[in-house]
């Protein structure tokens, strides 16, 4: 099981605020590696800068085995990395089928065969797929933001507070797709405020607290750690 993604030492600034500081950590294959903490620490900020949303004046962001730290954003979805994006920002005017046909803008092979595994994932978007996708319900929204990222059979999929602004019930639902998803094959890597449901699916966490992290451990180790539940789980 090797390194699919090893971050190192990466500084990002927004202006003169120093947002990340020096944060390394790496996903290997086949896992679920989650990054929690609180509003502002920097995580969403994290996966932005992998994404070539954001840059780092030092260190280096290798995926595949390949340095993508000066590459451009829209070369990298070509490369396997995909990001379902805080909010969803899924296309409001097209239809459902329209949006999952932009996430396999990378490439047309075998589209016909991904399609058919996004519906049966998610059989509320085959449901639906000639409705207006700004029409779908929060949760179906994000099934959809999540349906249109494997479009491009992402290597590595991220997830950017996929759980936000949900019922709880749809929350359990959006993990429970998470964790197939993982069982799948799938490699992901999770930002979430959500700590107890985000470390109860991962097999390992860093604790980012102004854009630094703190701690790390595995999902069950960091469950478990009295300050991680005081700080983050209500405990």
């Amino acid at each position: 099981m090797g390194i699919i993604l090893k971050v190192e030492n990466i500084n990002v600034y927004y202006g003169n605020i120093h947002a990340i500081k020096d944060v390394s950590f790496e996903v290997n294959e086949g896992e679920i590696v989650t990054l929690i903490g609180a509003n502002g620490a920097g995580k969403s900020s994290s996966l932005n800068t992998i994404t070539g949303l954001l840059r780092s004046r030092t260190g280096s962001i290798e995926f595949d085995g390949e340095n993508i730290s000066h590459t451009p954003a829209h070369k990298i979805v070509s490369k396997g990395l995909a990001l379902v994006p805080e909010g969803r920002r899924i296309f409001q005017q097209m239809t459902v089928k329209e949006n999952l046909d932009m996430g396999a803008y990378t490439g047309r092979d075998g589209f016909d065969d991904r399609l058919a595994e996004v519906y049966e994932r998610f059989p509320r978007l085959k449901e639906r797929e000639k409705q207006i996708a700004g029409t779908l319900s929060g949760g179906e929204q994000q099934m959809l933001a999540m349906g249109r990222a494997l479009m491009s059979s992402p290597k590595l999929l991220m997830l950017d507070e996929p759980s936000m602004g949900l019922a709880p019930i749809l929350v359990e639902q959006i993990f429970d797709i998470i964790s197939s998803l993982h069982k799948a094959g799938t490699t992901i890597l999770l930002v979430e405020q959500n700590a107890q449901a985000a470390l109860a699916v991962a097999n390992r966490g860093y604790v980012l607290e102004t854009g630094r992290i703190v701690t790390s451990g595995t999902g069950r180790e960091l469950l478990n750690s009295a300050a991680i539940k005081k700080a983050y789980l209500g405990g």
